[in-house]
Parts: structure tokens; C-alpha cells; sequence
């Protein structure tokens, strides 16, 4: 009998810190054996002309989530992975959101009910705190991050979601306590309210003006609060989705003074420019790019690729926010039709996450293949408290392996995508790179853009404390 479930013969294996020539051998959905040859094997893989890569991770997306009374999100557990892993990705981690005035730990009991039996990847949850009442930070928190959800996100605007800065900072000073690391949207409320207003009364309410109303320096500045609150506190922080050169200078402002402030960028930010939401002619269609912060300009794209080439951002998500285009439901309902302020706010992105990033980076010579799998799949495992079980090729790593064919010309299009939604914002974008085998503890669920798995595959991952929240101070 064969000693190895499955063996990947003839593919060129990349990490975050090596590349070779290898194959590499499975049992009972792990890693056992990564060798020049690899003989036997019931299951021969041949990945010739191939890179072998750690399956993506996409840390940042946002599934079945409340719509507090606004059109209903495109994707579901089942959607929304199924086109994960057609996009190469094998574990991603959405948000259990707690409204307010709900409990938190029942928030996320209702998030495992959306995603039992639903999930063809494997996902954690991050926790959205909406409401830090003294229950939530002194019971409801800790007992969840001693559970295994070691991660939380805060938003600093939306009116449903939005904390001023007192809750911020007893949620920060909890996060030190219960070792969680928190995840911060910085945008700033108040002036963003201020702007909308002041555009609504000049009769200036088509999708573009959506990024007139959120400018960089509203970004800008709640990124320095938060910095600034963090600091007070002790705490560590992931600031995310940042969209330009004002909130980058102020993160690494930040890591170059000592602090534990990380940051994560988003395709958008690399593809996407404010002139897309003019649509045609400042029409309605402009709603498609409309996500927070919104795309900015040519200039801050070359900004973002400064800040991945220094370190100064860690991951690289989707955002993945899926809304549909079309219909009562859509960006174009009919309140949508009268302020930009009510366009759903996302767009849809982690099918296409790592083959933008890889055209855009390693096919144009910015970043190497192996920065690559850092920052799509090997540095979310490790800030989120999966590594070494996710994020790398080795022995004993779950054999979560995407077969990559780096020379593939393909353009992005919405016939080809697997996500809810019924527009991709990328359509049209011509790359380079392209998934063609996506493994799942060593089951094979996607290939050829063809889903083989099962939505039953997917499997909820307890996290561990992340070693990036150990606050600077600690001890």
C-alpha cells in the first residue's frame, strides 16, 4: 500500500522564504514530505510547469452579513467560499457581527448557523463590536477570545457601527487584557457626515461623489487617532484596507517610533481609481466601485506598492463586501438612485485577490514570488493564530495547496467569477497568473475554474492568540 494518499510531482514549491524544485507528498489531508522525488502515491498530481503554493488566505471578508435594513449582501457561506476557492484561497475569515444591543456570544452562535455545512473552504471569525456595553468587555470577550476567536474589528464611522473615541479606548484597554488583536476601519465619522451633507445641499449626489465625501485626509486623521489611542493603551493594532499615501506614512510614522501598528491593503487600492465611480457620464453605473475608503488615484496606487515593498503592510485582503448591481436589491434600488450616501457600501473580490496581486506584482517586478505567498496566505496565518497549521508548505502544515500557473494570460470577467454578486468591479483587467488547482487538506475542490468540492467541506478553525498581539509593554 501506497504511503502517500497523494503526491505533486514535478512542480516548483514556493514559500515566503524559499524556492525549489520539489514534490511534495500527502497523507490524511497533511504535509508529510517535501522531497526532491517522491515515488508511490495513489493520487499523482502533475503540477510540471507549475508553482506550488501555500493556499491563499484571505483574512479580510465579509459573508452573510446583517443588512440592517438595507439591500441584502450577495453572498452567503456558500457563494461567497465557492468562489474563495475558485480563486485559489483555502481558508478565509469573515466577521460575526454584533448589533447593537444584541449579545455578542449570541451574535456568533447565529454566525455558525449561516455557516455550518455552508462552507467549501475552511474559515474562522473575527468579532465586530458594535456595542462595548461592561458585559461585552468583561465577560462576553474574554470568554470568546479564550474560545478561539482571537481577533476583533472596530469601525470608527457608520452610523450602526460607528465608537467614539471613550469606547474605543476601553475596547483597546480590554484587547490588552484578553490578548486579542484588533482590527481598526479609521475613517472619521463626523467629517464624513459634515462633507455628505455639504454635497447632498449642492445637489452633488452621484456614486463618485462617495469618495469627494471620504477623502484622504479623513482617513488620514482617524488612522493617527487610532495610532494615538493604541499607543495609550499599550495595544497593538491592525489597521485595515488603508487606501493611500496619507494613512501609510501614518503607520509607518508608527513602526518606525516602535509601535505594534501593522497594516493590510486590498486590490482595490492597486486597480481601482475614484474616476470609476463617474461611471458614464456621473451615472448611476459609477456605484459599482463604491467601497470604503473608496479607490483613490494613480499616485496612491505607487504609494501602496511603497508601502508592501517596506514592510509596512503585513496582509493583503479582498474586503470582499458583495452587494448585487441590478435590482430592488442592488446598488441601483431605488433609494441608491437619490444620494451616493445609499449605495451599498463593497464590492466583490476574493476570487480575484491573488491574481491581481500577482500581475500587478510579480508579473510587473514588484514584489518576488515569495513576498507573494506572504502576504496572501503565510502572514495572515501567523498574525490570525493559525500558523504552522496554515500558511506554508512542510511537513505537518495541512496540505491546503494552490497549483498555480504563473504564466497564463486570462482577463477578469463576471462569466468566469463564482461569486453572488452579478457584476465584478475588475471586469476587464487583463493579468497574468492564474489559479488552475486548488487542494483542501489534500482533496482537490477546484479545478480549471471547475468546483469539485463540497459545500460540506469547509471547516470552522478555533484560533490561537496571535504572537502580533503581545502588547510592546507586556510584562
Amino acid at each position: 500500500m501506497s504511503e502517500y494518499d497523494c503526491v505533486i510531482r514535478g512542480g516548483t514549491v514556493v514559500t515566503a522564504a524559499d524556492t525549489v524544485r520539489a514534490d511534495v507528498g500527502i497523507r490524511n489531508g497533511k504535509i508529510v514530505t517535501v522531497a526532491e522525488k517522491i515515488e508511490g502515491g495513489k493520487k499523482i498530481i502533475d503540477a510540471s510547469g507549475l508553482l506550488v503554493m501555500p493556499g491563499g488566505i484571505d483574512s479580510h471578508v465579509h459573508l452573510a452579513q446583517p443588512a440592517f435594513g438595507g439591500p441584502a449582501m450577495a453572498d452567503g457561506f456558500e457563494s461567497g467560499t465557492r468562489s474563495a476557492i475558485a480563486g485559489g484561497n483555502t481558508t478565509v475569515i469573515p466577521f460575526a457581527l454584533q448589533p447593537r444591543g444584541a449579545s455578542l456570544r449570541a451574535s456568533v452562535t447565529d454566525y455558525h448557523k449561516e455557516a455550518d455545512g455552508q462552507s467549501y473552504c475552511d474559515y474562522g471569525f473575527h468579532l465586530i463590536i458594535s456595542d462595548p456595553t461592561p458585559s461585552v468587555l468583561e465577560q462576553e470577550l474574554p470568554a470568546l477570545v479564550q474560545d478561539g476567536y482571537t481577533s476583533f474589528k472596530v469601525f470608527m464611522t457608520y452610523d450602526d457601527l460607528v465608537l467614539n473615541d471613550r469606547q474605543l479606548l476601553e475596547v483597546f484597554d480590554c484587547a490588552r487584557g484578553c490578548g486579542a488583536l484588533v482590527m481598526v476601519h479609521c475613517e472619521g465619522y463626523d467629517a464624513i457626515r459634515f462633507m455628505t451633507e455639504k454635497l447632498e445641499r449642492a445637489g452633488k449626489t452621484a456614486p463618485y461623489y462617495h469618495a469627494v465625501s471620504r477623502p484622504s485626509s479623513v482617513e488620514r486623521e482617524a488612522t493617527h487617532r487610532a495610532i494615538s489611542h493604541a499607543e495609550l493603551t499599550d495595544v497593538p493594532i491592525m489597521v485595515v484596507h488603508v487606501s493611500g499615501r496619507e494613512p501609510m506614512e501614518q503607520i509607518r510614522w508608527a513602526q518606525q517610533k516602535g509601535l505594534k501598528i501593522y497594516g493590510e491593503t486590498c486590490p482595490q487600492y492597486i486597480a481601482l481609481t475614484a474616476e470609476d465611480m463617474k461611471g458614464l457620464n456621473m451615472d448611476e453605473s459609477g456605484g459599482k466601485y463604491v467601497c470604503s475608503p473608496p479607490p483613490r488615484d494613480e499616485a496612491n496606487w505607487e504609494a501602496i506598492w511603497e508601502g508592501i515593498r517596506s514592510g509596512v503592510f503585513q496582509t493583503f485582503s479582498s474586503d470582499h463586501c458583495p452587494f448585487y448591481y441590478e435590482g430592488s436589491q442592488g446598488k441601483l434600488n431605488p433609494k441608491a438612485r437619490t444620494s451616493f450616501k445609499w449605495v451599498p457600501n463593497g464590492i466583490p473580490g476574493v476570487e480575484t485577490r491573488m491574481q491581481i496581486l500577482y500581475s500587478k506584482g510579480v508579473g510587473e517586478g514588484r514584489i518576488t514570488v515569495n513576498e507573494f505567498v506572504a502576504l496572501t496566505s503565510t502572514n495572515h496565518a501567523k498574525i490570525y493564530g493559525l500558523y504552522p497549521k496554515k500558511g506554508s508548505i512542510a511537513p505537518g502544515f495541512d496540505a491546503d495547496i494552490v497549483l498555480w500557473d504563473p504564466n497564463r494570460k486570462e482577463t477578469i470577467r463576471q462569466e468566469l467569477m463564482h461569486h453572488g454578486a452579478d457584476y465584478t468591479p475588475y471586469e476587464g483587467l487583463k493579468v497574468t497568473g492564474w489559479p488552475v488547482m486548488t487542494l483542501l487538506r489534500g482533496k482537490v475542490v477546484a479545478e480549471e475554474g471547475k468546483i469539485t468540492g463540497q459545500k460540506t467541506d469547509g471547516a470552522f478553525l478555533q484560533r490561537e492568540l496571535s504572537p502580533y498581539a503581545v502588547p510592546k509593554h507586556a510584562g
